[in-house]
């Protein structure tokens, strides 16, 4: 059986390259690239946990939850990214200022 630690490590290392990716990058595509690495990194701990527990599948009833409300948000996110962009005709966010008063 494969330990804990590795799902941990991975999960440490994805979480890290999801944040690299937000603070590096300029498109707001690899932005949210990043957001769902992060996002995965902690399914991955949440189904590692619940596995480890052995009392039930929470953690995997509670991983596939989330992954569900992560394509939604993935979905409202890029559909305002694709209004911006008709509007700006730009995804960068630092050129972006329209929504400023």
């Amino acid at each position: 059986m494969i330990p804990l630690q590795h799902f941990l490590f991975i999960s440490a290392a994805l979480f890290s390259l999801g944040l690299f990716a937000i603070i590096t990058r300029k498109n707001a595509i690899q932005i949210l690239m990043g957001i769902e690495l992060m996002i995965n990194a902690s399914i991955l701990n949440i189904v590692a946990f619940g596995k480890y527990d052995k009392i039930d599948n929470t953690g995997q009833v509670f991983g596939l939850f989330i992954i569900v409300l992560a394509a939604a948000a993935v979905a409202v996110a890029l559909v305002i990214i694709m209004n911006l962009y008709k509007r700006v005709k730009t995804i960068d966010p630092n050129q972006t200022n329209l929504l400023k008063g």
